[in-house]
């Protein structure tokens, strides 16, 4: 795996016309709560890896006759929050440039949407690209985190391929500090070959939505606290593993801070439940994998689905044994993946992040 990302500057584009392509990406050191909800920064550090899985094209054109955004989700019409939530981030395009003419958005997912297979990353990191295209903003990569991340949180380390950072900011800043301060970055790494098995145990939408579930932990739960502290610790750990090429240790940190968000799920009041009895069957036959000396490590995001990371020689194996105890699921097999990046009008990569 490369060391690092290049960074690659958005050029303004001479038509109205963008389409960007990108992947989800899963949190090994975990995102959980906002300690600004309008900005849409967070109170910890994050680190994920970007996958070669599940991704989101969107294309955006600017229509100077149409008087409201026209949005298509999956061929459909978006409405609702899905529809509010893309807009709301248009807006914030055109304000930054200055061009108020809406757009016709049409948006292609793979992932599938509100399970805890992060949608959302992939959606707004595609969506940013495009839009800041088509608006003409020529933004570099670090910008485009920052602006990716008004739409969701996660799809600031979307915009980078392989693993990558997304700082907090200062806990003290201004709003335009932590604006400025809160975007993701590239993680050097050793060579390394990781893999990481997805066990969708799950693929319908939550029945407690991410928003409402980190607010009501980080409002409610006594355990919030000490494990936003543990997780700055955890971060520092995950980048030095990383650093060194130990995926073991990288797994290690990875699953101790996944069970801990989850704890402090948990202990919220009422408690947020991700958890289901067949993530439970998985995270057992994780734990009797290693006893058999295959190093492999469980992290959840927010939903019953179980990522397993380990080494790519042994993903198969790993593979096999999920499916073997979870038969109703369905089980693939990811790697890291690129950034986010525009597409040329035969759909073909203009270069990537």
């Amino acid at each position: 795996m490369r060391r690092d990302q290049p960074t690659t500057v958005l050029r303004p584009l001479e038509q109205d016309t963008a389409t960007a392509v990108a992947h989800p990406n899963i949190a090994l050191v975990k995102y959980w709560g906002k300690r600004d909800e309008r900005l849409i920064v967070p109170w910890t550090d994050s680190l994920s890896m970007t996958l070669d899985v599940f991704p989101t094209t969107t294309r955006v054109r600017i229509d100077p006759d149409a008087g409201h955004d026209e949005v298509t989700l999956n061929g459909e019409v978006a409405t609702g929050e899905a529809g509010r939530r893309i807009t709301a981030f248009l807006d914030l395009v055109r304000e930054l440039s200055g061009l108020p003419l809406r757009a016709v958005v049409d948006t292609r997912n793979t992932v599938p949407t509100g399970a805890g297979l992060a949608s959302s990353a992939s959606g707004f990191a595609a969506l940013a690209v495009a839009a800041a295209a088509a608006y003409g903003l020529d933004l570099d990569a670090t910008a485009l985190s920052r602006l990716a991340r008004r739409g969701s949180g996660s799809a600031s380390r979307s915009v980078f391929g392989g693993f990558a950072t997304w700082y907090a900011g200062p806990a003290d800043a201004t709003d335009a500090e932590a604006d400025l301060a809160s975007h993701a970055e590239p993680v050097p790494t050793a060579d390394i070959d990781p893999a990481l098995v997805i066990a969708v145990v799950n693929a319908g939408p939550k029945d407690v939505s991410s928003r409402e579930a980190m607010r009501r932990t980080v409002d409610t739960s006594p355990l919030y606290r000490p494990w936003a502290a543990s997780s700055k610790d955890d971060l520092t750990d995950m980048r030095a593993a990383l650093g060194r090429g130990d995926l073991e240790a990288v797994g290690e940190i990875a699953e101790r801070n996944a069970l801990g968000m989850h704890a402090t799920m948990l202990a919220a009041r009422p408690a947020v439940r991700y958890l289901s009895p067949a993530s439970v069957t998985v995270l057992d036959r994780v734990l009797q994998l290693r006893k058999d000396a295959v190093p492999a490590y469980a992290t959840m995001d927010a939903g019953p689905n179980v990522k397993v990371l380990c080494r790519r020689a042994d993903a198969e194996r790993v593979a096999d044994a999920v499916r073997d105890a979870v038969p109703d699921g369905t089980v693939l097999v990811a790697g890291p993946g690129p950034g986010a990046r525009l597409l040329d009008e035969g759909g073909r990569d203009e270069g990537g992040r």
